[in-house]
């Protein structure tokens, strides 16, 4: 299993520095979010600045670009990389989609599918002067010269992760993609007992397997070196659980553990803006299926025995403070690979 880790600070030297630092940890692999900055951009200097530190997003939004765009991007980091950029795509929602990016967004799942193929043939022509004749339902490249033409790369097989939480979406990801990003607000029970059983029936749609399917996901964890620092990372995964639950989107996840009412619960609460409310309606049953708590020296263990045999790289949802230790974090990828 890999264990992975988020970068979250966007101060260009800082970006270079974290890079350096995350490679120095031991980490596998960093990944960036689309939310107030573009995530391509602190990776294209993570590339330059790491030689083995792998590199990818989680994930940025597929609907806000072009197929062409996205694929043009993807091609310019994995060369830039040499070999070590992975390009995690979400549909994100509708309201976002079209109110925010100004961009259609209807039948999701077929049309992140038909994307995803669209941005495979494009990569095809650039590595292969492939003629470019792709048809799909929402997408098309059917034109090219040599004058945008980037042209081949060392490496140009670029993994394509897609994110979801429902099954539809996890039918779309066993079709098309090479990995998986699972949500963080998730459980071992629903990853074995929804995702995985979508993610193989769409596998099997390709005459594939879902083991050829690789899996990650952020999880919450719960842990501190006092119990006040735990109450604090507690209340704030309560509140991050609370605000996901809010949305439909995750309903079905509460719905697996028998909280078929707490989502319009909680979206009432949220349309009545009572923000402090929300948390409180959190289970604590679900909160020990969703998060791990652990103490700081066994959350590695921990981390590593949840999810060993489910899932193939792992993150902790919150980012490494910029100021954290380089060694107590050494130490936890030791640990961390040690518990196998």
């Amino acid at each position: 299993m890999k264990l992975d880790t988020q970068m979250q600070v966007f101060n260009f030297d800082a970006i270079t520095r974290e890079a350096r630092r995350f490679e120095r940890m031991g980490f596998d692999c960093v990944w960036t979010f689309e939310a107030a900055h573009d995530p391509f951009m602190p990776l294209a200097l993570a590339a330059t600045a790491t030689q083995h530190l792998q590199i990818g997003t989680n994930i940025s939004v597929a609907f806000g670009r072009s197929p062409f765009a996205m694929a043009q991007t993807a091609w310019d980091l994995q060369r830039a990389s040499g070999g070590r950029f992975r390009l995690g795509l979400g549909t994100q929602v509708r309201a976002h989609v079209e109110r925010r990016f100004s961009m259609p967004f209807d039948h999701p799942a077929a049309r992140v599918t038909d994307y995803i193929r669209c941005v495979r043939a494009i990569w095809d022509t650039f590595q292969n002067g492939t003629r470019p004749q792709y048809q799909g339902a929402f997408y098309q490249f059917r034109l090219m010269n040599p004058f945008f033409n980037p042209g081949p790369i060392e490496h140009p097989d670029i993994p394509i992760y897609l994110a979801g939480v429902n099954p539809r979406m996890c039918r779309a990801a066993g079709e098309v993609a090479d990995g998986f990003h699972v949500h963080p607000m998730h459980s071992v029970s629903y990853l074995k007992s929804i995702v995985l059983p979508a993610l193989a029936e769409g596998a099997n749609l390709n005459n594939r397997s879902a083991h050829d399917i690789e899996l990650y996901a952020p999880v919450f964890a719960i842990s501190g070196e006092t119990q006040a620092a735990i109450d604090a990372v507690e209340q704030e995964v309560r509140r991050q659980i609370a605000f996901y639950a809010s949305t439909p989107n995750y309903r079905v996840l509460l719905e697996h553990h028998g909280y078929d009412s707490l989502g319009k619960e909680l979206s009432d609460l949220m349309r009545k803006g009572d923000m402090a409310a929300m948390p409180k309606l959190v289970p604590d049953a679900l909160m020990e299926d969703i998060a791990v708590v652990a103490s700081p020296s066994e959350l590695p263990a921990k981390l590593r025995q949840r999810y060993e045999g489910v899932l193939q790289r792992v993150s902790l949802y919150f980012p490494i403070p910029e100021n954290a230790p380089e060694a107590e974090w050494q130490q936890f990828v030791t640990t961390f690979r040690a518990a196998a």
